[in-house]
């Protein structure tokens, strides 16, 4: 129900004949009404969809929005821009908002023999981030995102004012998950989708409670990630043959480590080892919060990260 008062939000509509409309919507036309759906969240959360062409050619698309210093935030694997947008919310009145889909994912470039390894990918995104005018910046990441996020810090530590790690990838010493043990056994890596059917699966894999989203929405978010499963195989090979923590082993970029308790992909160990690292960070964890805090809790991850930033000292907190 909490998803149909959603797309009913973003069409307009209210009332008994609008229930029916909606529902109509969801089953008949699903992609009409997710377009709806994705437009009406970024509207309220005050982003804009922009491109920006590298010198190289490749092109990022990315979310843009508020005002103040500029926050660049990073998605995980097989994910996109719109994993912010429910947090961004709370985050546009302070800040200037910035969510690019990385090369290889969403609507940006797909190049097929790039290096997708983390320090290629933050090579990319600091040559974004100059394009931007961005000189020094506050950095966010989710999963994958979290992984490049620490990547780029260890690479220019005197650009990144913060971090803000949600489950952060990357730390491959920590015990492993049920993805990890999973994926062990059977030889698959269950975060590459070939079917609808698995999609469905990953979905109520990285949460912790269900995200109510109707099963042809899901079929519509699934071809996004059918149609780039080869590239992702790919991709998530260089991931798991990259640890970061000697790379980040003393950084002394303050950092938020968030980490929902029930994470089935990455291990919860993890963000005691990341503490370990990082030798001014704090480290919250989230009950009944699965891999994607910013999705599952937006106000409550919001607060803490505002809390965390008017800790700063001025010099990190008002850039």
């Amino acid at each position: 129900m909490r998803s149909l008062r959603w797309l009913l939000a973003a069409l307009g509509l209210a009332g008994a004949a609008a229930v029916a409309i909606g529902v109509y919507l969801f089953y008949s036309a699903p992609q009409r009404a997710l377009r709806a759906a994705i437009a009406y969240e970024r509207h309220a959360a005050g982003l804009e969809r922009r491109e920006l062409v590298l010198p190289d050619g490749l092109r990022y698309v990315y979310l843009e929005g508020g005002r103040g210093a500029p926050l660049l935030l990073l998605h995980g694997f097989g994910a996109n821009k719109d994993n912010f947008v429910r947090v961004a919310k709370y985050l546009t009145p302070h800040y200037r908002v910035i969510a690019p889909d990385h090369i290889g994912f969403g609507e940006s470039s797909h190049p097929a023999k790039a290096d997708y390894a983390p320090r290629a990918q933050a090579e990319r995104l600091h040559v974004f981030a100059r394009q931007l005018g961005l000189s020094r910046l506050h950095l966010g990441g989710n999963s994958m995102g979290g992984h490049i996020a620490l990547t780029y810090a260890a690479r220019y530590p005197k650009e990144v004012e913060s971090l803000w790690l949600l489950n952060a990838a990357g730390v491959w010493s920590a015990p492993p998950s049920e993805l990890r043990r999973r994926a062990a056994q059977t030889g698959d890596n269950p975060l590459t989708i070939e079917n609808e059917d698995e999609f469905a699966a990953l979905v109520s894999m990285v949460t912790a409670r269900p995200l109510m989203i109707p099963r042809p929405i899901l079929d519509v978010l699934a071809q996004e990630r059918i149609r780039n499963f080869a590239l992702e195989e790919r991709i998530a090979r260089q991931l798991a043959a990259d640890s970061v923590e000697e790379r980040i082993r003393g950084l002394a970029v303050p950092s938020l480590i968030v980490w929902g308790a029930e994470d089935r992909v990455l291990h919860p160990g993890s963000a005691g080892i990341l503490q370990m690292l990082l030798i001014r960070s704090e480290v919250i964890v989230m009950r009944n919060v699965g891999h994607l805090p910013m999705i599952e809790e937006p106000e409550a991850s919001a607060l803490d990260y505002l809390r965390f930033r008017a800790g700063l000292p001025p010099s990190e907190s008002a850039r």
